[in-house]
């Protein structure tokens, strides 16, 4: 049998060691992770020199082994260096994705069912991905839910919860559209498939509050702070689909694509406003800062 190591784009991994290139396989089939779903990742951006709040990214995967019962066994200091030595073998014109992960070898003694902390491996994948900034894009109100931290593990970027977030986006495009706008076991909006929120009304910019069911992002509470810096009166609530489409704009926070507007809401059609247009310029200013560049 042989094994397929390659990759849809340009990547290195750093595990054990060293440096590999491709898709190199590290999970094998009595492998926990494999079979149980103890994985957890995290996602940071490199872009025209720099990787905004990579510090923040490398410190969250730690939480988020934690809290699936595994042991980190890395600081996120040494995380960020060896993504800045990844950074480097990549030709620079291309942006990256950053994606530390954890995943559990073994079953805890007298539980298959649970991690052992002792068996947990990291590797850090790195590969070349296109930023979609600014594209608009359409949603649809999902007829899944988040779940509550009483069901799922809520409280980690666990690649367990990412099959509900798959069938969200397929359902929805099936219909037509780009995403799904999401919403709690209570009915309210949380975020979409794969990223924040925001809408704006009246001037007044909203997003759904962090109840535990969903990821608030590190971009999101980036762009709230620096609206706020800016002046603009920036609220968490709870919100209704109703308000979404009451509002005057829409746009959606996220490591992948960072700030883009929502051109639809089912039937509701939306402009690109002029918040989501400066949360971008905002955005953009703060990554191209003096900070976390190579």
């Amino acid at each position: 049998m042989t094994v397929d190591t390659s990759a849809r784009t340009p990547t290195w991994t750093w595990v054990e060691g060293e440096w590999l290139a491709g898709n190199p396989p590290l999970i094998g089939p009595v492998s926990h992770a494999m079979w149980l779903g103890s994985t957890v990742f995290d996602g940071a951006r490199w872009f025209d020199g720099v990787a905004p709040d990579l510090d923040l990214h490398c410190q969250r995967i730690n939480r988020s082994a934690r809290n699936l019962g595994m042991a980190p066994t890395m600081q996120p200091e040494e995380i960020e260096r060896l993504a800045w030595e990844g950074i480097a073998r990549f030709d620079g014109k291309t942006a990256i994705y950053i994606k530390p992960m954890y995943w559990a070898e073994h079953g805890a003694p007298g539980s298959v069912v649970a991690a052992d902390p002792d068996s947990t491996r990291f590797a850090l994948c790195l590969f070349e991905a296109p930023m979609h900034t600014a594209k608009p894009h359409s949603l649809t109100v999902s007829p899944f839910r988040r779940p509550s931290p009483e069901c799922a593990m809520t409280e980690a970027k666990t690649g367990s919860l990412y099959p509900n977030s798959g069938r969200m986006i397929l359902e929805a495009r099936g219909r037509g559209f780009d995403n799904a706008l999401v919403r709690d076991l209570n009915g309210n909006v949380v975020e979409t498939a794969s990223s924040n929120v925001f809408m704006v009304k009246d001037g007044v910019v909203l997003t759904p509050a962090a109840n535990r069911t969903f990821l608030a992002g590190i971009t999101r509470a980036r762009v709230i702070g620096l609206l706020k810096d800016a002046g603009f009166d920036v609220r968490e609530a709870t919100l209704s689909v109703e308000d979404f489409l009451e509002a005057d704009e829409v746009f959606t926070t996220g490591n992948f694509s960072k700030v883009a507007p929502v051109s639809q809401l089912d039937g509701r059609t939306y402009q690109e406003g002029p918040v989501a247009r400066k949360a971008l310029e905002l955005y953009m200013n703060f990554a191209r800062s003096p900070r976390d560049t190579l």
